[in-house]
This record gives C-alpha cells, sequence and structure tokens, in this order.
C-alpha cells in the first residue's frame, strides 16, 4: 500500500501562510525541481518526507506589475507567462527561452528556479545582474533580502519555515539606457542544463561607464559575481583599452572556480566563461534592448 502523503491547496495566500506557520511543509509550485529531487522507481510515487503545500495557483503570487522604474513579479508566475508578458525584458525572456522544454516552462515557475539554487539555474545569472531584491512573506509580515544573499549554496536558500518567496523586485531594470547581455553554453539551444550561464549589464553617460555588472553560473557552488572588480570600470571611457580588459579577465580568472562534472570540465567552463567576459568588455555588440 502506498504510504499516504498529507497535501493542502487552500485558496488564499494569508491560509497558506497560517499553515507554514503551524507546521514545516515542503512547497510545491510548478513541482519540476522538486519532484525530481524526490522521484523513485518508475511506478512509485515520489518519497517526500514532509507534508505538501500546493501554492501555484494563487493569484497574489502571480502578479507582474510595474512600481516606477521596478519591475515586480510574482514568484508563481510560469516561465510560459513571463514570455507573453509585455513588461518582461527582453534578456530575461532570452534566457527563459533556454529553459527546458516548453512543458516544463508551461509549469516551472520564476520562484522556484530561485529556490532551487542550482548553481547552473539560468535565469539566476540575469538576476544577480539585475540586482534582484526577494520580497519573502510570512504572518509576520514581509521581508526583502538581496538574491545574492538568499541563495547561500546548491539546494540552500535563506528561508525561514513559515516564509514563502512571493516576489521578485527587478529595482530600475525599466529604467533606459542600460545595456544587458545573456549567454547560455550548453550541449543544445535549450532543454539542457548550462555548462557555462553568463550576464553583463552596462550603462554610459556619453562615453564613460556609469554601472557595469557581470555574473557567471556553473562556474562556482552560487552564481560568481564581484563589486569590487566591477567599480574598476567606473568611470572608465569607452572604448576601453586592453589593458583594463585584460586586468578585469586576470581578476576574475582568480574567484572562478569550476569543477569538473558529467556535463564539462573545469577548465572548459573557466575557458568559456572568461571568453565570454572579454567579448562583453570589448563593447562591439550591444544593441539597445
Amino acid at each position: 500500500m502506498a504510504e499516504k502523503i498529507t497535501a493542502y491547496r487552500f485558496n488564499r495566500l494569508d491560509q497558506t501562510l497560517s499553515q507554514l506557520n503551524l507546521e514545516d511543509c515542503v512547497i510545491i509550485a510548478g513541482g519540476t525541481d522538486v519532484m525530481v529531487l524526490h522521484k523513485s522507481r518508475r511506478g512509485v510515487p515520489p518519497k517526500i518526507p514532509k507534508p505538501i503545500v500546493f501554492i501555484d495557483h494563487l493569484s497574489e503570487l502571480k502578479q507582474v506589475f510595474q512600481n516606477q522604474k521596478d519591475l515586480h513579479i510574482g514568484a508563481c508566475c510560469t516561465y510560459s507567462e513571463l514570455l507573453e508578458h509585455p513588461l518582461i525584458p527582453n534578456p530575461l525572456k532570452d534566457a527563459i527561452k533556454t529553459i527546458a522544454a516548453p512543458a516544463i516552462r508551461n509549469r516551472g515557475t520564476l520562484g522556484g528556479n530561485i529556490c532551487n539554487a542550482s548553481p547552473a539555474g539560468d535565469t539566476l545569472p540575469l538576476l544577480y545582474v539585475y540586482n534582484a531584491k526577494l520580497l519573502l512573506r510570512s504572518v509576520n509580515g514581509d521581508r526583502l533580502v538581496a538574491i545574492s544573499d538568499f541563495i547561500q549554496g546548491p539546494r540552500r536558500v535563506g528561508r525561514n519555515q513559515d516564509e514563502i518567496l512571493a516576489e521578485i523586485i527587478l529595482p530600475s531594470v525599466l529604467e533606459e539606457g542600460a545595456h544587458v547581455v545573456f549567454e547560455k553554453v550548453g550541449n543544445r539551444n535549450a532543454d539542457a542544463i548550462a555548462k557555462v550561464g553568463f550576464a553583463g549589464y552596462i550603462r554610459f553617460n556619453d562615453v564613460r561607464i556609469e554601472d557595469v555588472r557581470f555574473s557567471f553560473g556553473a562556474v562556482g557552488p552560487t552564481m560568481v559575481r564581484s563589486i569590487d572588480i566591477e567599480k574598476k570600470l567606473i568611470g572608465k571611457t569607452i572604448p576601453l583599452t586592453n589593458t583594463d580588459i585584460t586586468q578585469v579577465v586576470a581578476a576574475f580568472d582568480k574567484i572562478i572556480k569550476p569543477i569538473d562534472d558529467q556535463r564539462s570540465t573545469a577548465l572548459y567552463r573557466k575557458t568559456v566563461a572568461l571568453n565570454l567576459l572579454r567579448y562583453f568588455l570589448t563593447m562591439k555588440q550591444y544593441q539597445p534592448n
């Protein structure tokens, strides 16, 4: 006889939060990561050790709206829904198009990609360079945390038992003038786990760099980003000199520390990551978003 699993599917977010305040539960939105994580042999239901709370249907977690120049994205918006939404920036849509197959994109959610905290998470490099803030909600109120503080390691996040990731907030993402690049290297254009992910963000004031950000995925336990290295380019004029580019690439060479696994070698990952960075810094390829 199959083991019984307790599952909750409340009609409102406040009811869901009340239940999470009472007991430790596994939260399922799209389930595309959770079901794989707990899968059993063929024909046997997955063994999930805790009660389940379904949240994918909650309207409070599926809103996308603009607040001044900030973009608020409900954590339970599916990838397919985000692809169709006019407010979602094109680079984020480009990243979403590389995720899995259409059937998975119809179920998987942006919040799930974050809470899964995979080093190869497809949207994560972009969310890092967008300086994403995460709105966590519980019966005790809301808590705002930077994505770089929330993701602590592979499958490790700073979420309390009684909290739900409610919104992803992209500050000033709707502001004009920034150039954003996303690159994913994998065995296929989509439906493949990234060997290397890269996102770059740059904004100019005439010919001077006013803001610049870089993030790399699948080359460390979390996204690799260095604000200290980025600061070295602020105020530089474009095009950058070969010396400037070489110094930045050399600095990232010291902190990018990939591993060998079944998808790729550490040497390949580091080589590709640094080549993507160097290409981004040549600044010949930018097109307005």
